[in-house]
């Protein structure tokens, strides 16, 4: 063999003549030959991004439209109920149970810590500051805390908290669900395992998949959190006011925009545009966004414009992490609902030369801001305040409510709010479910398909045809079809979730197929293989699964699995147009669900092979620990209406083989009784499918 390999490859140099034979670098990129495309690994989230930017712009026309105060209290009215309608329904309100645990005092300052029930078991940990002696009802502010582990115990927000307390200000500090003690993913030591971010988009995504904006828990827990400061002798309840940066500035922005009870809001290091936003870190974790929010005509100024005339401050620093031009693109555009509803000096905004974080001259314009307008007259000076050990603002014993007393957690309360959301209306019929479906996913047929041959290679036996293939936007598909000499008994369209290498990878199944005298379609879908990888924004990568370009996805009403199912319908279509004969489709991993709602969306006559794919949306939504790689080609809030398995009904009994089903955690999915269903090694599986092939 060694001396053949070399009598070739002298001939090769020698002459240029000699064809390749198997196991000879079979070259299976195809972008490579055209320059003009430099950067391809990215075509998926742009794609998500040209659905937003098409969005954002029939919403900014529709700004510009607004000229007069009734104009704009529409826009008001429109925008209160869309978010209502996104984030909702909201629980009704129940006991609030509080529970104060201790007390602490320190240089004139009062800290009680205590927790109280937003919603039945779901225990928010707290403190409640105010100054020793105070005689007369106090204004209050509702403390957002960021994306701190120790949440309102870090020394930067403790330093802002007690500020406000020595202005005479009372202040409840919250912790968000996933911080300081309401962390639930912790490691055999009790020990954080994830950091805020993930805690919030692990279980969070799950609440995607239910068809529920996360960002409704944080919000509800803020409505109740001002529930209770108006439970406390101390504070005046029309003195009111809400501030946090960061993930805490998300936080004041939804609460404030929809709990009118708050008369001044203060969010700090969050606002901007989205089409900013998209453009530099792109979509952030799980509770920054909203079911379809860009689609619905949401963008960031919505949540002040909503507020008008009601005072806020916008707080900002020129190198943050969220674009300074898009906080200045935001102030432009409030300003004139401002402006019209007659309170242009309510809207105010600060800016400092600085990165994600709280400045000097920011921290004493926002105690100025409230001092003003929450009627607490006083100088704005920054000074030096106590700091506590972490410790010593526990709420619990333990550190950590969950260990301490158990109860709910964003896990829990989806399922539980799945269950009340679920469409009771059992199995829908296959037309009302694919109309159901086409919407929910953004789906969207090809009206035509553009295809570029880009050159052929001869091999010992079989050639490689290279294409580009037009996908579900403003960019090409990269294509392979292996041709045995002499003509194909049929064609095998194979897909892998590693992309068109993978599937091609020699003595492999491609090459057992083109043995047996089967042509070969190999591709690379969106965000794979020669057009993926090329996404770095984001703070949601977890497993090395980028979920923030789902999140692009959910926030346009565009789905990763709605684009996938369309450019294997482009693909089925190339090869129909194309080949003759029988054609079988080959799906291995996650890509198999694309193929799965592909079949479902437009039938065809193709037999289908489902090669481990997830049986089950509802067993991702089962499990604490699941795999996050089933959500890239999940439908968000298709499982109130369907579940994968219901699909496979619509195929018809003879055209499809399910091989190795697994369930949320990749398992193997054991015990369905399905005739269509096989459990077996990958040899009994390459067997299996050369039956099926005969058939």
């Amino acid at each position: 063999m060694k001396i053949i390999w070399n009598v070739c490859v002298f001939l090769l140099a020698l002459t240029g003549i000699c064809q390749k034979g198997h196991g000879q670098d079979r070259d299976l990129d195809v972008y490579p030959y055209w320059s003009y495309y430099s950067d391809v690994s990215n075509v998926l989230y742009e794609t998500l991004c040209e659905t937003a930017f098409d969005q954002l712009a029939e919403r900014t026309e529709k700004i510009n439209g607004l000229t007069s105060e009734e104009d704009w209290k529409k826009r008001q009215a429109e925008v209160k109920e869309t978010l209502i309608d996104i984030l909702g329904p909201f629980p009704e309100r129940t006991p609030l149970n509080p529970v104060v645990t201790g007390t602490v005092e320190r240089d004139g300052i009062i800290v009680e810590k205590l927790y109280f029930e937003s919603r039945p078991g779901y225990y928010v940990t707290s403190i409640f500051s105010y100054p020793a002696g105070a005689e007369e009802p106090l204004p209050a502010i509702l403390f957002c805390s960021g994306h701190a582990e120790t949440g309102f115990r870090s020394e930067a927000y403790q330093h802002m908290i007690f500020n406000y307390v020595k202005k005479g200000f009372a202040v409840l500090a919250i912790d968000p669900i996933g911080q300081g003690e309401r962390i639930r993913y912790l490691d055999s030591e009790g020990k954080p395992r994830m950091g805020p971010t993930r805690e919030h988009s692990y279980p969070g995504s799950q609440s995607f998949l239910a068809g529920i904006s996360p960002a409704t828990y944080f919000v509800w827990d803020g409505i109740r959190a001002v529930d209770y400061l108006l439970t406390r002798d101390e504070v005046d309840p029309e003195r009111l006011g809400i501030t946090g940066r960061s993930g805490g500035g998300t936080q004041t922005a939804y609460i404030a925009a929809l709990d009118d009870r708050l008369v001044a809001a203060a969010p700090e290091c969050y606002i901007t545009t989205f089409d900013k936003l998209l453009k530099s870190r792109g979509p952030q974790d799980a509770e920054q966004n909203m079911m379809k929010g860009i689609a619905r005509g949401i963008d960031m100024a919505d949540y002040i414009e909503v507020r008008a005339p009601r005072p806020t401050l916008i707080v900002s620093t020129t190198r943050d992490i969220f674009s300074i031009q898009g906080v200045r693109d935001v102030f432009d555009e409030a300003a004139r609902a401002y402006e019209a509803l007659g309170a242009p000096h309510h809207l105010e905004k600060v800016e400092d030369d600085a990165g994600h974080s709280s400045t000097l001259q920011n921290r004493e314009a926002t105690y100025a801001f409230f001092q003003k307008h929450l009627n607490a007259p006083g100088n704005p000076r920054d000074e030096e305040v106590p700091v506590f050990e972490a410790e010593e603002l526990w709420v619990s014993s333990s550190g950590n409510a969950f260990t301490q007393w158990g109860g709910e957690d964003i896990f829990s309360l989806t399922k539980a709010d799945m269950t009340d959301r679920k469409k009771p209306q059992g199995a829908l019929p296959e037309e009302k479910l694919r109309e159901t479906l086409t919407e929910l996913s953004g789906y969207r047929p090809a009206q035509s398909t553009d295809v570029v041959f880009s050159g052929r290679t001869r091999y010992d036996g079989y050639s490689v045809e290279k294409y580009l293939l037009q996908g579900s936007g403003d960019y090409y598909l990269p294509v392979i079809r292996m041709k045995p000499d002499g003509g194909a008994a049929g064609t095998i369209i194979f897909l892998d979730e590693e992309g068109k290498n993978a599937a091609g990878r020699e003595d492999g199944w491609a090459d057992h197929w083109l043995a047996n005298g089967y042509s070969v379609l190999l591709a690379d879908l969106s965000g794979m293989g020669e057009i993926g990888g090329g996404y770095s924004g984001g703070d949601a990568r977890i497993d090395d699964v980028p979920l923030n370009i789902w999140y692009a996805g959910i926030l346009t009403g565009r789905s990763i699995a709605a684009i996938h199912a369309e450019e294997i319908n482009r693909i089925r279509t190339f090869v129909r147009q194309s080949e003759k004969g029988r054609v079988t489709i080959v799906a291995r991993g996650g890509v198999s669900m694309d193929l799965l709602h592909a079949a479902f969306f437009e039938s065809g006559d193709e037999k289908l092979v489902f090669g481990d794919p997830l049986w089950s949306y509802q067993s991702v939504l089962d499990d604490r620990e699941y795999d996050v790689r089933h959500l890239m080609s999940a439908i968000p809030g298709g499982i109130q209406y369907y579940d994968l398995e219901d699909l496979y009904r619509f195929l018809g009994e003879n055209k499809y083989l399910v091989i190795n089903p697994v369930d949320g955690q990749s398992r193997v999915y054991d015990g369905i009784g399905h005739s269509r269903v096989f459990y077996m090694d990958e040899e009994a599986t390459l067997e299996l499918i050369d039956q099926f092939l005969k058939k």
